[in-house]
């Protein structure tokens, strides 16, 4: 049994960093009608909708608790301030250079698990985040030239509050079902982007939306259901079973899938060189997910004994 949960934990950790990928290039394109702090509230206003009938469907209940306020807190945090951050940074640079930027998060997360959980980090998982970290940057090395300073400080900053917010979630996320959960967490960023957009049309630094046509629109609604609603959901789920250490080396999937949506949405001819890079990484993360089970002494450890929720 605890063998299947770790297979199916792999799976929704490879579904989240699919729905990244991909909502990363359909973002692109959004953005070419809406600017960031309009296309953020835009997109959490349709996820949140999307959740609300799938907690409805599934006929949970969101059950307040001092536990449940601090994780509706980590919402501010990200999806909050993080994709903010990270859609600001979106519209400067490439795509590429944008999924580049979030390969760097898995690092982020071993080295704040470490400090707030005293996770131990094992050679094995640190060699393959390395790995994966080097085959990142063969698939998107041809596009790093095309970023501007302000929009990768900007990514960069998003990151590093994605990172934060996985490892306080996964201290936090114990006995809360994930769809309610991800419903409060979307909640609270949603009126922290609704308060951002007012405020930056007020101080005039947005631009309102120009010549939207249906396929930026769709663009727009379809990001907020995939980037928000179906990738936090996936990737809690799957956040329940491992450590944030473990669970972070997934994330460098996303460039994969995002190159891959790019090549097909937007006609991009892949390098041998990115192609070569796609497969370290999908064989790194296959071995972290099929790789045997390690001693008690050497495995990462996520902190104080804790016993995951059973998602509903």
């Amino acid at each position: 049994m605890p063998r299947v949960r770790e297979l199916r934990s792999a799976c929704l950790l490879v579904a989240a960093a699919a729905s990244w990928g991909i909502a990363a290039v359909v973002s692109k394109h959004a953005l070419s009608g809406f600017d960031p702090l309009f296309l953020l509230p835009l997109q959490l206003a349709f996820s949140v909708l999307f959740l609300l009938v799938a907690v409805r469907v599934r006929g949970e209940r969101v059950a307040w608790s001092p536990q449940m306020s601090r994780l509706a807190l980590l919402g501010v945090l990200n999806p909050g301030v993080s994709y903010a951050l990270s859609l600001a940074g979106l519209a400067m640079i490439s795509a590429s250079l944008s999924v580049l930027l979030w390969a760097a998060e898995p690092l982020l997360i071993l080295l704040i698990a470490r400090l707030l959980l005293g996770d131990r980090i094992s050679a094995p998982l640190a060699a393959v985040i390395a790995i994966s970290s080097a085959g990142v940057i063969l698939i998107v090395h041809q596009d790093s030239t095309r970023g501007a300073g302000l929009g990768v400080s900007l990514t960069l900053a998003g990151v590093a509050s994605c990172a934060v917010y996985t490892v306080l979630c996964r201290k936090w996320l114990l006995n809360d079902a994930t769809l309610p959960v991800v419903l409060i967490q979307q909640l609270s960023a949603l009126t922290f982007a609704l308060a951002l957009a007012g405020a930056g049309a007020l101080a005039g630094v947005a631009r309102r939306p120009t010549g939207i046509s249906a396929t930026v629109g769709a663009a727009a609604i379809g990001s907020g259901v995939l980037y928000y609603a179906l990738a936090f959901w996936l990737y809690l789920s799957g956040l329940r079973r491992v450590p944030a250490a473990v669970a972070g080396a997934f994330i460098t999937l996303v460039p994969v899938f995002g190159v891959a949506t790019g090549y097909l949405m937007l006609g991009e001819r892949l390098a041998t060189s990115q192609w070569i890079g796609g497969s370290i990484v999908l064989a790194a993360l296959t071995t972290l997910a099929l790789r045997p089970r390690p001693k008690a002494s050497t495995v990462v450890q996520a902190g104080p004994t804790q016993t995951p929720a059973t998602d509903r």
